[in-house]
């Protein structure tokens, strides 16, 4: 076990006798229930500029939130000074705060049956040794590679992040749980063209362990290649066509939709999928299966944000939808169960057609491949969606053009229900594991 993998078990100690304390404290000053959470991070971000230091930041932070219950009266306070006067301190403004707030019958803790009882070690610590000087030289070592390839005008940046830290969940269901984890990632934006017909894209890498993070060069050979493909971009007319959504775009496509199926729009009744539970959503092919046990997973976590069990479910079986994402409020809002999914989703590996990205384009023949995506024109109450886009023409089949200054637009549910397949292409840098989206047909909105 390395120096820092000691001092980071020994803090995950510290920190679970930290949120007992603050629970018994709690319950001492009159609080029917309680839940605390702390978090503690350690890191360093780096970024450089045409080869040179722009900002090197190292951090060490952390705070505890502690929620306390009265009934079905609810106060919150935080800390960042972990010492037992302060969190004294921090345990009465909650109490005081809840004695002072209106009751409200869904709030209070998750379902005791439901607290987690397994802790799998889901490999998700890998920490690295945080040196300034290394990581200097290996974002600009990146932005080296990128500028060697001819026509690449100048580097927008490069960065290298690393972090890691722990996290403790617990509350008066007699549940004190944490696990550490670390994130790393390495990115480079680049600059092609001159005057006004510059272009900028970039390549990016994320992972849990920084041995998984794709090379130096393979992110410069990307961003460059994205960058250079963009010059001599044309404006297209108005038109429907079939679009691809690509890789890097299409996980945002289903981003949407589990916005829609979270219990915080559902409950406010401010989600176009309002009473769908059980509905035909997307194509009968079609299927998302969620699972929070995948090993060095971005998604993965052993419990939620309220100490509940996670574990593997379909989210869509043969194009229906199978379950809503609550947490313990909207669960009682809505009269169902929690699902696991208070802090967001859990690693989704959405079902492919087998088929790669160049196969996709064949089978569109003529149509528009979307690269990026602008703007926030995405109503979750309505379902509209119109963004600003960028990408490339396709016709028979290939590659014509680089476009931009477009809007892509339609409606949510029939873009989902009008997908045509899903490549093999697969994102690996975000909790959404999805291809390319090939949908039959959009509004095109151009010159």
């Amino acid at each position: 076990m390395s120096s820092v993998q000691q001092s980071v078990a020994k803090e995950l100690k510290q920190l679970k006798q930290a949120v007992a304390f603050a629970l018994d404290e709690a319950k001492r000053r009159g609080a029917s229930d309680a839940e605390v959470s702390i978090s503690k991070q350690t890191g360093i971000s780096v970024s450089t500029r045409q080869c040179e230091v722009e900002t090197l930041e190292f951090n060490r932070d952390g705070a505890l939130g502690i929620a306390v219950y009265k009934g079905q009266q609810k106060g919150n306070a935080s800390t960042s000074d972990l010492s037992k006067e302060a969190i004294c301190r921090t345990v009465q403004a909650a109490v005081d705060i809840s004695e002072v707030t209106s009751a409200d019958p869904a709030t209070g803790l998750a379902p005791k049956e439901m607290m987690a009882t397994q802790i799998p070690d889901l490999d998700l610590f890998y920490p690295t040794e945080l040196d300034a000087d290394r990581f200097i030289e290996m974002a600009s070592a990146c932005e080296r590679h990128a500028l060697t390839h001819q026509g690449i005008r100048a580097s927008d940046g490069a960065s290298v992040n690393s972090h890691y830290g722990v996290r403790v969940y617990g509350n008066t269901h007699g549940f004190v749980e944490g696990f550490p984890t670390s994130r790393h990632s390495l990115s480079c934006v680049l600059i092609a063209g001159e005057s006004q017909h510059m272009q900028r894209d970039y390549a990016y890498s994320v992972a849990v362990d920084f041995a998984d993070l794709r090379d130096v060069q393979a992110i410069a050979d990307e961003a460059a290649h994205k960058t250079l493909a963009r010059l001599n971009s044309r404006k297209i007319n108005t038109c429907h066509v079939p679009v691809i959504f690509d890789k890097d775009v299409a996980g945002g496509l289903l981003g949407h939709f589990a916005m829609a199926i979270s219990g915080g729009n559902l409950y406010r009744r401010s989600s176009f999928l309002l009473d769908t539970l059980g509905d035909d959503l997307f194509p009968k092919w079609f299927s998302i299966h969620e699972d929070p046990w995948v090993k060095k997973g971005l998604g993965s976590s052993p419990f939620d944000n309220e100490g509940v069990q996670t574990r593997a479910r379909d989210i869509i079986h043969q194009g229906q939808l199978q379950t809503y994402l609550l947490t313990s409020y909207a669960a009682r809002k809505m009269a169902l169960q929690p699902t696991g999914h208070a802090g967001g989703i859990h690693n989704w590996l959405v079902s492919d057609s087998a088929l790669t990205q160049r196969d996709l384009l064949k089978q569109m023949g003529t149509g528009l491949l979307v690269t990026e995506l602008m703007g926030q024109g995405v109503n979750i109450v309505t379902g509209d969606y119109s963004r600003g886009a960028a990408g490339f023409w396709v016709e028979n089949g290939e590659i014509a053009y680089p476009v931009h200054e477009i809007t892509i637009a339609g409606q949510l549910k029939d873009i989902y229900q009008n997908i045509v397949a899903i490549g093999n292409d697969r994102d690996a840098n975000h909790a959404i594991s999805v291809g390319s989206i090939l949908v039959d047909s959009m509004k095109i909105a151009g010159s």
